[in-house]
């Protein structure tokens, strides 16, 4: 390396062309005939000894002083990248992970970049992961660069991307680009089932992610079969949780496989995106296969009293159960008493409930059970949600949100429910202020009321025994429209005089 303590160049006048000065000539003759080492002048360099050199600017260089700073023998920059000694090899993976995991999420990326085992090492960090390209799977690149994954979504990855496409569809489960050719219009299009991989190929992914990532603990994936599930269970014994979209009886034989299973979720039939069949025989299937079960959610799955029946013999230890647009037939809930150990029962997105349930001496009670939770659901059959009341009798927390046809004649037929401790209603437009007096009236135990937007429901109509009601919660939370001021509306019943033992109570 030329030493940087040469004399600085003489700096050249500038030329001038018709009375004015050019200094691209002057750049370009300055360049070609001077080295570029005098572009480090304005940069401070590190002393290799420890200390810094402070550069000398070009402003205060003379003609007989070098516009570069002047360093000495130990000091002089490193020519030879290869004579850089990296201090990490000294460490071993394991110290090397304890510290980049110490290190802020802000700087996980630039961390990537610094050297390739950085790189893997980094890749230990991750968890769980959501695949977007198949072929970052397929590849195998997946288990080589994230090597201790227990989380891993396939779903959104299962999905082909149409080329040119310029729509994409959004649903709760999923995200789809899709064509926009004249056949989208058809009432029989199912965009997703037009754009999904095919079963050998999802399931020539799920083993080569088992072979890679045995420790594996939960999955999402879609449009799989039999032969792939099996795969995975047999390569990760430690799996937990399964989330199965597009299926049908057949896969479901793979999944006795799956010894430790404990939450599973089967999404069978979506309308306009996709569908699939899951009936009793799956039901039956699942039932003798997963008996350790806690959480089962199903989705557009078919069924009837056999299927529950089986999930409830078998599935001794199952607490939760959500059942999202179902297709059951008629007289299904008679068979929720055989779940015991039944806590939470949550019905969401259902055009119905039950519209044939039988005698009531056919409908059992489920003694266990504690939550009813009723989201988005058609409530205008008040026979189903008769049986469904009388089914969850010792129900003490009832949550309804946004149910369409939750009238006065239908919210009493929850009065049975003698033991409720919180009330949450949401979105219920029909349900009056009188209708919600007379059955909190007929509840003992009644510790927690929240309502929100309910229109018909208003602060001046509340009666002095609904204000001393109310007086004796340990929380309450009303909101029923976006005028309702409960204290201005109650002032002359005392409730305002309580204070804060109004809002709580220790």
């Amino acid at each position: 390396m030329a030493s940087l303590q040469e004399e600085a160049p003489t700096i050249p006048t500038k030329r001038k062309e018709n009375g004015v000065d050019t200094w691209s000539d002057l750049w370009l003759k300055t360049t070609v005939t001077q080295p570029l080492k005098h572009g480090v002048t304005a940069v401070q360099a590190p002393s290799l000894s420890g200390g810094t050199v402070s550069p000398r600017t070009p402003s205060t260089a003379t003609a007989s002083e070098p516009a570069t700073p002047t360093f000495t023998d130990a000091q002089t920059l490193i020519s030879n990248p290869a004579d850089i000694v990296d201090r990490t090899r000294l460490l071993n993976d394991e110290i090397l992970l304890k510290v980049l995991s110490s290190s802020p999420d802000s700087q996980r990326k630039s961390n990537r970049l610094v050297c390739k085992r950085w790189l893997n090492v980094q890749g230990r960090l991750f968890g769980s992961l959501r695949i977007l390209e198949w072929e970052f799977l397929e590849s195998g690149r997946l288990a080589a660069r994230f090597p201790d994954l227990t989380d891993v979504d396939l779903i959104h990855g299962c999905v082909v991307t149409p080329v040119g496409s310029s729509i994409c569809l959004h649903h709760r489960f999923i995200s789809a680009h899709l064509d926009s050719g004249v056949s989208a219009f058809s009432p029989s299009w199912r965009p997703c089932e037009d754009n999904l991989l095919p079963a050998d190929v999802v399931d020539r992914g799920l083993r080569v992610l088992a072979n890679g990532c045995p420790n594996l603990r939960r999955l999402a994936v879609l449009g799989a079969s039999e032969l792939g599930l099996i795969s995975v269970a047999e390569e990760c014994p430690t799996l937990q949780e399964l989330e199965l979209h597009r299926c049908n009886d057949n896969v479901l034989l793979g999944i006795a496989a799956c010894s430790n299973l404990q939450i599973l979720k089967l999404v069978g039939n979506v309308y306009g995106l996709y569908g699939s069949i899951v009936s009793d025989v799956g039901l039956t299937i699942l039932a003798q296969g997963c008996r350790r079960l806690l959480k089962l959610d199903l989705t557009g799955c078919e069924g009837s009293f056999d299927g529950i029946k089986a999930i409830g013999h078998c599935c001794q230890m199952l607490e939760e159960l959500t059942v999202c647009d179902h297709r059951m037939d008629d007289g299904w809930l008679a068979a929720l008493p055989f779940c015991e150990n039944l806590k939470t029962l949550r019905l969401m997105s259902c055009k119905r409930i039950d519209s044939v349930p039988g005698p009531d001496e056919y409908l059992g009670r489920c003694s266990a059970l504690e939550t009813l939770h009723l989201e988005r659901c058609q409530l205008r059959d008040k026979n189903g949600v008769r049986a469904l009341f009388k089914v969850c009798e010792t129900v003490t927390e009832i949550v309804v949100q946004d149910c369409w046809g939750w009238d006065d004649e239908g919210f009493s037929l929850a009065s049975t429910c003698r033991g409720v401790k919180l009330l949450y209603l949401e979105g219920c437009s029909l349900v009056t202020t009188e209708g919600l007096e007379s059955v909190l009236l007929t509840w003992n135990e009644i510790e927690q009321l929240k309502i929100e937007s309910c229109r018909k429901i208003n602060d001046g109509e509340i009666s002095p025994e609904l204000s001393n009601l109310f007086c004796g919660l340990k929380e309450l939370r009303w909101r029923p429209d976006s005028k309702s001021i409960l204290a201005a509306g109650l002032m002359e019943t005392g409730i305002g005089e309580k204070g804060r033992k109004f809002f709580s109570k220790s």
